[in-house]
């Protein structure tokens, strides 16, 4: 398969026509990262064989392929439920396009040209795809208006399924050199040219990606009137009449992000997913247009969530209610909602912004989505999901949820598809490049092969992490050669637990982390989370830094009403749960141990290390009526592998001491 020297997923490094501004930082391209970590190349392996290939075959089995089978038909009745059912079929052959760039897969390449051929014979002559319409115009989804685009504010979708299919489209061009999908793309793109636009019609698309996806197609073509069009769906927002004083989402516009001008926004509000896309567009035309109200903009937006608006593992979108982001400090645990979706774009958004300002605490973000959030949203046999990630499961209910446990789909199956093209697209993430600068902001073995100013450097990354903290970077330059290693320095290993305060740890003891070049510590400066070294670097040069693996308990901000009084666990970048499993069938009745002390279980959960040490329980005796405590050891696990042994009760946080008990009568 042909590899592009281009850029895949969100990382930009060599776009086929260049543009006058963009990213300062820019992310070292997939192709050029191989992983040999035990930790996220099984998951991405199983993503290649298992998640990504079931997903085609749900596509398949639920009608999402005929539904484009009975478009180029022209007959038929839509047969799914929801307009932008399409988006999945798009969404998978994005991740397969990531996935086959790296592995390279004949079987998987002529699959994906197949519904290629399918999807492209049911565009209409105009461009127009979409095929909840298209299969009978005159009786088109109920959700889709009697004509084209005139619910797109509200309901209809039909940007958001265009914007998937230029991620994909753009994302399967660059990772095989095929046009196939890419013509569909720029066919459709160039009617939305022409239908929208100062002049023409406008809308605020009422679920945003159609932006970033314009955005990926500005950077394969340099045709400049797709960047227009995307700031110009972005400049729509604002311009309706809401009533502001009205506390319903829909009703004032927050629910879409079009109460005010985006430039005066500065809270994330409404649809978490629908925000996510938002932001991240915003910071692809802050770059690309060195639009500093943009930025501004989304600089305050992100403060807002980080340090009010999210969850201690990273989860955003608190309320069930329209998928949305509460009030300030509205984080209730036994009814949040973190979609996985959610995680996916704050990963998006975080890294856009770290490529804008350099700085490591978007990383600490991106980390502790990773690592807790979002992987929690797809199960170890790669194959069952989490639409929703609960903090607290009581009795083996979800209290709102749409699943018991992990299901293998949904009839709103976003969640799934979308993991899919995620995970192959994280070896983007772990390193970066500004002119001279080189960027280390994951910690995953790998090799990585980069150019420092046309010269070829080579960096081996070898760990066992996040369990074990001691890291090993070899440098091996073609030729001597002077460059500066930018180390990220993770806002845990410094006492902080996330970046903006809303959770601290307890102990606030600091221990500065240590660095060695060839085995002697070196004096390093730490600018903007980054160990910075600068120095001539040979091809035998080692690097060495050991991150200490505590074991945390985490406090809240007091304005967190249901985290008031209670505790939770984090060991390195992991938070950390207990799951019914492992302590007696429940857990909303344990009191945790002054000390946890870390245990290798390489026999449970792919391999994990577990928490353990000697609590309590609180246990009713019902025939006695009498309370009482026992002594109990106590075990706890990573966040992210929950629900993969059984439906039961588990807890994030945990009461710091008994101060009542509510009496609960059946």
């Amino acid at each position: 398969m042909k590899k592009q020297l281009l850029t895949l997923a969100l990382l930009y490094t060599l776009p086929l026509c260049a543009q006058q501004a963009d990213y300062p930082v820019r992310g070292v391209d997939i192709t050029a990262v191989k992983l040999t970590d035990s930790f996220w190349l099984p998951r991405i392996r199983v993503n290649h064989t298992v998640t990504i290939p079931a997903s085609f075959a749900r596509c398949e089995s639920t009608g999402r392929v005929k539904n484009f089978e009975m478009a180029a038909a022209k007959e038929g009745k839509f047969c799914t439920k929801y307009p932008f059912d399409d988006t999945d079929i798009y969404k998978t052959i994005e991740g397969a396009a990531y996935s086959m760039a790296v592995t390279p897969d004949k079987k998987m390449d002529a699959y994906v040209d197949s519904l290629i051929t399918i999807v492209a014979k049911a565009q209409e002559p105009d461009g127009y795809l979409y095929t909840a319409r298209t299969i009978d115009p005159a009786h088109p989804h109920d959700w889709a208006g009697p004509e084209r685009w005139v619910r797109e504010h509200e309901l209809s979708h039909e940007l958001y399924n265009s914007g998937h299919m230029f991620e994909a489209a753009s994302a399967h061009y660059l990772a095989t050199g095929k046009r196939n999908f890419l013509d569909v793309a720029l066919k459709n793109a160039d009617l939305l040219v022409l239908t929208f636009g100062p002049g023409k019609r406008g809308v605020a698309p009422g679920h945003e990606v159609v932006e970033m996806g314009l955005v990926r197609l500005y950077r394969i073509t340099g045709k400049k009137e797709y960047l227009q069009l995307a700031r110009f769906f972005i400049d729509e927002r604002g311009k309706r009449q809401y009533n502001p004083k009205s506390r319903n989402q829909w009703e004032n516009g927050k629910y879409w992000q079009d109460q005010e001008p985006v430039v005066n926004q500065s809270e994330a509000v409404g649809h978490a997913v629908r925000a996510m896309y938002l932001y991240a567009a915003m910071a692809d035309i802050a770059a690309l247009d060195g639009d500093t109200a943009y930025l501004h903009a989304i600089d305050r937006i992100w403060d807002n969530m980080a340090t009010k608006k999210i969850y201690v593992q990273g989860g955003i979108g608190a309320i069930p209610d329209g998928e949305r982001f509460g009030e300030n400090y509205e984080l209730p645990n036994a009814t949040a909602y973190n979609e996985t979706c959610a995680a996916i774009g704050n990963a998006f958004w975080n890294v856009r912004m770290f490529q804008l300002h350099g700085d490591a605490k978007y990383v600490d973000m991106l980390e502790k989505v990773l690592y807790n959030g979002l992987i929690s949203g797809v199960g170890l046999d790669g194959k069952s999901f989490f639409y929703t990630n609960a903090m607290q499961i009581r009795n083996g209910v979800h209290h709102h949820s749409m699943e018991p446990g992990r299901s293998g789909w949904f009839e709103c199956s976003c969640c799934p598809t979308n993991m899919a093209r995620f995970l192959p697209s994280l070896p983007g993430y772990i390193y970066a490049q500004k002119a001279r600068d080189v960027y280390v902001n994951l910690f995953i073995s790998s090799t990585a092969n980069i150019q420092v100013e046309k010269q070829k450097v080579k960096i081996v990354q070898t760990n066992n992490y996040p369990w074990n903290g001691d890291l090993r970077f070899n440098i091996e330059p073609a030729a001597a050669t002077e460059f500066t290693l930018k180390l990220r320095v993770p806002g845990w290993a410094r006492q902080e637990a996330i970046p903006g305060g809303l959770y601290h740890f307890r102990d606030q003891d600091q221990h500065k982390v240590v660095i060695k070049v060839n085995g002697q510590p070196v004096d390093y400066q730490l600018e903007q989370g980054y160990a910075v070294i600068k120095r001539k670097w040979n091809k035998k040069d080692v690097v060495e830094m050991q991150l200490p693996m505590d074991t945390h308990e985490v406090l809240a901000d007091n304005k967190i009403k249901d985290d008031i009084g209670k505790v939770a666990i984090q060991r390195g970048p992991l938070m950390y749960c207990a799951e019914w499993k492992d302590n007696n069938g429940r857990t909303s009745n344990l009191i945790l141990p002054a000390t946890l002390q870390p245990e290798e279980r390489k026999d449970l959960l792919n391999g994990i290390v577990v928490l353990k040490g000697e609590g309590k329980s609180v246990n009713v005796d019902v025939q006695q009526q009498q309370v009482n405590t026992t002594s109990r050891q106590i075990t706890l696990i990573p966040y992210y592998a929950w629900a993969n042994r059984g439906e039961g009760e588990m807890n994030v946080w945990f009461p710091a001491k008994i101060a009542d008990i509510d009496i609960l009568a059946q």
